[in-house]
């Protein structure tokens, strides 16, 4: 917990404020107890009574001053402390954006989300304490123990011997508690997988009546979760009673010798009066201390979860000079590609070999699980190969920095993606300052002007959380238009027009050949007359290319082509 303290370092005045006026609030309580035995001693027992206005007065004094600074450093603490939270929430948000996908499928999206919600807000939260109780408490122990000694050294054997039974029993009941705390944030996570799940497949889920199950999942999750807090929170619940137990017989102990010792002559009623507050202080100062104990522990585990995120180093790296293409034409090649996930027993693509060239559209199909989305993947280096190399203009895509690799290219995911947002938002991610008629030729050219004409507010309607107000087909369309508007030297479309109909899948393609003229195009398909017309068809089968030409050339030449076309198509269609 102590690495992530680092982030404090903006709000270092403000911490040290804290410090201050914790340490000037504790000296103004342990001030208190001494003026109040003044008052008995020197005031009631004598009659003093203007003694007794002067130094009830001083009281008065005492206590406002100490009542403003703990507001002043309650203030500046819980400043100090969200702002400590925002900080490190940017700072992970930033750092999981340069993840690759290969760090995200490690973590999980679930897991990332609750160590930049929860675990942030558990750090958060023992940060306050830490600030308002690391003075106070051991100032209120040690300063409490000086006073209590010099009201009475005998006396003070009594709180010599409690004080080891307080400090074991706070070991005893924490040793038990600190690692369930651990296992109770990992099962926050499962809790938020299956409710993430369960939310983002609703239809699914109901389409299959399979909402009972979930429920049941769910429940499942949530009981692990509230059992293991029932008990660590038995565990810690049980602190406090001890603690008030331990401190009421102290009480009960001080009384009893303190009486003792007043008979004697030995002590005055307002010093044991005081020895009592000060024995209070004592006490509760070690109360602090083990509400500490409580919050520390789930704190440090929720800690170092967070650090294993930031100290997570992204596999995918720009190179210390990158490289820059000097006249940009979008010519891709695939040198000998080798690409396997981790963990696979075999690899996803093997020895793959050719080029995109500029003014062609090269089109990718095979089966289901034969490594197309896998191969374009790799050329936004979403992932980097094993061997071989991709180069874009001669430059191999490992030279270049990743922010101008993916500036060239317009992607267009298989799973078309919206942000909430107006229509015109979503088309104008691809570039920010692209002109409303940028906007408008872009949408018409992915077959979108006339669906968004027919919306309510056309250009300005409303794009809801996941794009859930719009159909497939019209997300996919978008997510294209979102690429068209960047004008980029490459064009990818991962199997970016399966939702459309065949009428509009060929009004698109059409309309694409013309817009991408000068530009490399490649497109990722399941269906034949997508990429029956393309200059160059990439067949995969199993990771591996199986036939590269046009349709009639791997009619001839390639019989997974062949299949794949007499699966679909009719024999008067082929022929």
């Amino acid at each position: 917990m102590i690495k992530l303290f680092r982030y404090l370092k903006p709000y270092r005045v403000s911490v040290a404020f804290v410090l201050v006026l914790v340490f000037l609030q504790s000296l103004s309580e342990l001030y208190l107890p001494t003026l109040m035995a003044d008052i008995v001693d020197f005031g009631i027992i004598k009659g003093d009574t203007p003694f007794i206005w002067k130094i009830g007065g001083f009281m008065l004094l005492v206590t406002a001053g100490g009542t403003i600074v703990s507001i002043i450093a309650s203030y500046l603490s819980s400043r100090v402390s969200t702002g400590f939270g925002k900080l490190v929430r940017s700072k992970i948000f930033s750092h999981v954006e340069n993840f690759s996908l290969q760090e995200f499928d490690k973590v999980g999206t679930a897991s990332l989300i609750t160590r930049t919600t929860n675990d942030v807000t558990q750090v958060q939260q023992v940060l306050i304490m830490i600030m308002r109780m690391m003075i106070m408490a051991p100032m209120l122990c040690i300063g409490g123990i000086i006073m209590a000694v010099s009201k009475d050294a005998k006396l003070s054997l009594v709180i010599v011997a409690v004080i080891p039974i307080l400090a074991g029993t706070i070991f005893a009941i924490a040793r038990k508690g600190i690692p369930l705390f651990k296992v109770m944030q990992s099962k926050i996570d499962k809790l938020n997988l299956v409710l993430r799940e369960g939310l983002i497949g609703i239809r699914v889920i109901r389409s299959f009546n399979r909402i009972s199950h979930e429920k049941q999942r769910f429940n499942e999750a949530n009981l692990d979760v509230t059992n293991t807090a029932i008990k660590v929170n038995q565990i810690m619940a049980a602190l406090m009673p001890v603690m008030m137990l331990i401190l009421n017989l102290s009480t009960i102990a001080i009384i009893w010798f303190g009486g003792i010792r007043i008979s004697e002559g030995n002590m005055q009623v307002g010093d044991l009066m005081a020895f009592i507050q000060y024995a209070m202080q004592i006490m509760f100062s070690l109360i602090m201390v083990s509400m500490m104990f409580v919050m520390i522990p789930r704190a440090s585990a929720s800690a170092v979860r967070i650090n294993e995120v930031l100290n997570m180093a992204p596999e995918i790296k720009d190179p210390a000079r990158a490289k820059l293409a000097g006249t940009k034409k979008g010519l891709v090649e695939f040198d000998q590609v080798t690409f396997s996930y981790p963990g696979a027993e075999k690899p996803a693509l093997s020895n793959i070999s050719f080029q995109a060239r500029p003014g062609e559209i090269t089109a990718i199909i095979g089966g289901t699980g034969s490594g197309k989305s896998t191969l374009i993947s790799l050329i936004p280096r979403f992932y980097d190969v094993d061997s071989g190399s991709i180069r874009i203009d001669d430059i191999d895509v490992r030279e270049m920095s990743q922010q101008s690799l993916r500036a060239s290219m317009g992607f267009v995911p298989q799973k078309a993606v919206l942000f909430t947002g107006t229509i015109t938002d979503n088309i104008r991610y691809g570039k920010e300052d692209a002109t409303d008629e940028e906007v408008k030729h872009a949408a018409a050219v992915a077959q979108a002007g006339e669906f968004i004409s027919s919306m309510k507010d056309g250009y300005d309607s409303l794009i809801s959380q996941g794009g859930s107000n719009v159909s497939g087909g019209q997300k996919q369309r978008l997510s294209i238009a979102r690429a068209l508007v960047r004008r980029p030297e490459i064009y990818i479309f991962d199997d970016s027009f399966s939702a459309l109909d065949f009428k509009t899948d060929a009004k698109l393609r059409a309309a694409l050949k013309q817009e991408t003229t000068s530009s490399t195009v490649l497109i990722v398909a399941q269906r034949v007359s997508t990429v029956i017309d393309a200059d160059q068809i990439i067949v995969l089968d199993e990771g591996q290319i199986a036939g590269i030409g046009n349709h009639r050339e791997l009619m001839d030449t390639c019989m997974v082509y062949r299949e794949i076309v007499s699966s679909q198509l009719s024999e008067e269609e082929i022929a």
